[in-house]
C-alpha cells in the first residue's frame, strides 16, 4: 500500500515523498507472506470496482510501471457444497456480471475438468472467472517502489516510526529511530500494525491481526517421474497443471500450483487475534484432513516448508481508504482483510487522488472510517 500510494503521488507531481520501512527490506511483512491471489469475485460492489481497476493495471504493469508483475491469469474456481452457499453466490454472481465481469457457473464435472485431480463428489455448484489469477507480491511492490524512487521519492529502510506529532489538530511531524521528519501529511500504511500507528496520532483504527498459514507440498518421489512437454511436475502427480486458484468456500481451504509443488492453506476460525507469526504445526493435521478429501493427491505428498503471515482485519471485511477525522493530514489505507496485495493498485491511486484533492472517480463511502459509527454497514463476505 505504501509503495502504491508513493507511486501514484509521483505520477501526480508530488515527489517529496518518504516511505518509512521498519524492516531492512520492503515486502517482508504481510505482503511477502501472501498467496498472491488476484480476483474479481467479491460480494461487495466497492471491492469489485477495486478489482476491476487493479487487475487492469496488473495486466499492463510492465508497460505502465516499468517492471514485471509475473501475472498468470488461470482463473479462480470457488467450490460450493451447500444450498445456502449456492444461493449467496447466485446473488453475488449477478452483482459481478452487472459490473461486466465474465463469471461462469459450472457444475462438478466442469470443475474437475478445470482442476484435474479434484474430488468434487459433494460439489453442487461452482463459479469460475478466467481473468482472475496469481501475481508476484514482491515484484509488484518493488515495481511501485522503484518507479516512485526514480521519480524522486525516498525510501528509508530499517527505520521505525516511534511517534507522530499533532499540533492544533493537524499532523506536524513524524518521529523515527533515525530522526524527526517535519511534514503536514502522513499515510498510515502499516498493515496489521495500523492500530498502533493510528494511536500515535490519537486516532483509533479498528484493525486487528489474525494469523494465516501457507504450506508448500512437494510431489511424492516415484520411479517414473517423467516430465511432460510443458509441465515441471511429475507426470504421475494428479494435480492441476495450471496456476488455477481453487477455493473450497465452506472450509476456506485453497490451493494453487507453485512451481513444481502446490501451495495450500486454510483459515482457523477459532484462533484469536495476535501478532504471532510462528508456524503452528499442530494445525497442519486439521488442514490435511480437509485437503486430502478435496485433492486426494495431497495424501501422498510431503510438506516441504511453511510460513505464517497476518491478515489485517477490519470489522466488516472492507478496507479503510480515508482521511482521518479530527486530525488534518492523516490518511488511512488499512484493514484490507486478506485482499490488500491484489487491491493495492486501485487503493493507492484512490488515496493519492484524495491527498492531492482530485476527484477519485468512485463512491468511497464504503471505505470511510466513519462507517463504523453507523448502523447497517455492509462489508465483504468472501474473506478466505
Amino acid at each position: 500500500m505504501g509503495a502504491s500510494v508513493a507511486y501514484h503521488l509521483t505520477r501526480r507531481g508530488v515527489t517529496d515523498v518518504v516511505i518509512l520501512e521498519r524492516e531492512r527490506l520492503l515486502a517482508t511483512g504481510s505482503t511477502g507472506r501472501n498467496a498472491g491471489g488476484v480476483r474479481h469475485q467479491f460480494s461487495n460492489a466497492a471491492n469489485i470496482k477495486l478489482s476491476i481497476e487493479s487487475i487492469g493495471l496488473l495486466e499492463r504493469f510492465a508497460e505502465e510501471v516499468g517492471h514485471p508483475a509475473d501475472f498468470h491469469q488461470d482463473g479462480y474456481l470457488f467450490l460450493l457444497s451447500t444450498n445456502a452457499s449456492v444461493e449467496t453466490f447466485r446473488k453475488n454472481v449477478a452483482l459481478q456480471r452487472s459490473h461486466g465481469i465474465d463469471v461462469q457457473w459450472v457444475d462438478a464435472a466442469d470443475a474437475v475438468r478445470l482442476a484435474p485431480g479434484l474430488n468434487a463428489d459433494d460439489v453442487i455448484g461452482a463459479t469460475f472467472c478466467g481473468r482472475d489469477g496469481i501475481a508476484d507480491p514482491n515484484g509488484v511492490t518493488m515495481g511501485f517502489a522503484k518507479a516512485a524512487q526514480a521519480a524522486g521519492a525516498a525510501i528509508e529502510r530499517d527505520t521505525e516510526v516511534t511517534g507522530i506529532r499533532v499540533s492544533a489538530g493537524r499532523i506536524a511531524a513524524v518521529e523515527t529511530t533515525r530522526g524527526t521528519i517535519d511534514t503536514r501529511t502522513v499515510v498510515n500504511a502499516a498493515g496489521p500494525h495500523a492500530r498502533r500507528i493510528g494511536a500515535m496520532a490519537g486516532v483509533d483504527v479498528p484493525v486487528d491481526p489474525y494469523r494465516r498459514h501457507i504450506f508448500i507440498a512437494q510431489a511424492p518421489a516415484t520411479s517414473d517421474e517423467r516430465r511432460t512437454a510443458n509441465d515441471d511436475r511429475p507426470a504421475s502427480w494428479n494435480v492441476p497443471r495450471t496456476r488455477i486458484m481453487v477455493i473450497d468456500f465452506e472450509s476456506t481451504f485453497y490451493f494453487h500450483r507453485e512451481g513444481a509443488g502446490l501451495l495450500f492453506g486454510m483459515g482457523d476460525k477459532h484462533e484469536p487475534s495476535s501478532f504471532d507469526m510462528t508456524v503452528r504445526w499442530d494445525f497442519l493435521p486439521q488442514v490435511i484432513d480437509v485437503a486430502v478429501k478435496r485433492l486426494p493427491a495431497l495424501a501422498d505428498a510431503s510438506v516441504s516448508h511453511a510460513w505464517a503471515g497476518l491478515y489485517e482485519m477490519s470489522p466488516d471485511g472492507n478496507p479503510i481508504i480515508s482521511p482521518a477525522p479530527n486530525v488534518g493530514g492523516l490518511y488511512l489505507i488499512n484493514g484490507f482483510s486478506g485482499h490488500g496485495f491484489q487491491h493495492s493498485p486501485a487503493a493507492g491511486r484512490i488515496l493519492a487522488d484524495m491527498i492531492v484533492g482530485r476527484d477519485v472517480g468512485m463512491d468511497v463511502t464504503p471505505f470511510a472510517l466513519e462507517r463504523f459509527t453507523h448502523e447497517g454497514a455492509t462489508g465483504e463476505r468472501y474473506v478466505v
